[in-house]
């Protein structure tokens, strides 16, 4: 009796969370077809392994020549030690571990490593780690040296910044997103009861030296919406934020803004095709998406997988499913993988890298799976 008033309890919770969702809820599976890379080794490659050593949460930059690819990640789930290394022919062969600044071993976060311009032409590369205070590193010379972690203000939070993008307000000016959960964005933050979820927004008007103080988004408790992925429409005129939905009673939602990030759409609900953690998304030639995430759609046979989903601007817009899903590795943890980068060189291969158990029983490490679209066309085809 007493599981049956438990089971009860916590139907009846789910369901006021949902009632103050203001919508109906979305299916929680999906139609469309998966294809599974994850047997496929010869598309993978290993970046860093360590026996013993819990290697995580990646972040790569291309840059401008199409082929160097540079990237960092913690010794450790989240917090630990920056690592960082470098790829001179597109991900195919990484570097050893290469030197950084003697306080990167102090990281407390996930670091995020982005391109920046000022106004003035000067190409920076910038690179966060966060919790409080948020810190920022820069270099002047294409990641050949690195500055010191130093703090940019007087707040901080969770994944600084997921997301950046440049704006066309003016030239070096650029967005940042990021959430917190009351714990870090001030010095002596604590969670709530109930606990609130804010996504917040922060602008800088000198090729990203400077930023201002963050602006909440939203706010909300019913559902938690965090790690925002930040995708520029065809066009260029909106901004589509995929966003995770951290209390796993839904599925992940997608917020707009037709003013460069001024003003926001209410958050939408998803398709479960899309439901995930750590949006991160490129677009082809052919003007397709290719989306990278951790699969925790409610309904799936992929869950905890790092997996990709292949659609349209205009399927996430209207609320579409998509093309098709790929299982690109297989985790043998129940979710932990998968903060995935991608990036597409001038031949049209896409590089995703993530973090993940790719051996049952061993210490997460990082891979890259390379790809086209046309290869994944191809096979999808056959098997309809």
């Amino acid at each position: 009796m007493k599981k049956q008033y438990k089971i009860m309890g916590a139907w009846l919770s789910m369901q006021v969370a949902l009632s103050l969702s203001g919508a109906e809820p979305m299916p929680r599976g999906y139609t469309i077809p998966t294809l599974d890379l994850s047997a496929q080794t010869h598309r993978q490659v290993v970046v860093d392994r360590e026996t013993g050593q819990y290697l995580g949460h990646p972040s790569t930059v291309l840059l401008e020549d199409g082929r160097t690819i540079l990237i960092v990640y913690p010794k450790g789930h989240g917090r630990g030690a920056i690592v960082y290394k470098r790829s001179t022919d597109g991900g195919k062969t990484w570097s050893k571990r290469l030197s950084t600044p003697a306080n990167w071993s102090t990281s407390r976060e996930v670091p995020t490593i982005h391109r920046v311009v000022d106004g003035e032409g000067r190409k920076r590369l910038i690179m966060w780690s966060g919790l409080y205070p948020a810190r920022l590193a820069v270099s002047g010379d294409d990641g050949a040296n690195w500055s010191e972690l130093k703090p940019v203000g007087n707040w901080g939070g969770i994944v600084v910044m997921g997301c950046l993008e440049a704006l066309k307000t003016g030239k070096g000016q650029y967005m940042a997103m990021f959430h917190d959960d009351g714990r870090f964005f001030s010095k002596n933050g604590k969670l709530g009861n109930p606990v609130v979820f804010n996504l917040y927004k922060t602008f800088s008007k000198d090729g990203g030296l400077t930023w201002s103080n963050p602006e909440s988004i939203l706010a909300r408790s019913d559902v938690h919406l965090c790690e925002p992925g930040i995708i520029r429409s065809p066009d260029g005129k909106q901004f589509c934020v995929l966003l995770r939905e951290n209390s796993r009673r839904r599925n992940s939602y997608v917020i707009f803004s037709n003013d460069e990030g001024k003003t926001w759409t209410k958050p939408r609900e998803l398709p479960a095709a899309l439901t995930g953690d750590r949006h991160i998304g490129k677009y082809t030639a052919d003007g397709r998406l290719f989306i990278s995430f951790r699969d925790t759609t409610h309904d799936t046979p992929t869950k905890g997988d790092w997996v990709a989903w292949v659609g349209t601007y205009d399927d996430i817009v209207n609320g579409r499913e998509g093309q098709y899903r790929i299982r690109l590795m297989d985790n043998k943890n129940r979710w932990d993988c998968a903060y995935p980068p991608v990036e597409v060189l001038p031949d049209d291969t896409i590089v995703t890298t993530t973090y993940g158990h790719w051996v049952e029983d061993e210490s997460p490490y990082v891979v890259s799976v390379h790809l086209k679209l046309a290869e994944l066309d191809a096979m999808a085809g056959k098997g309809k």
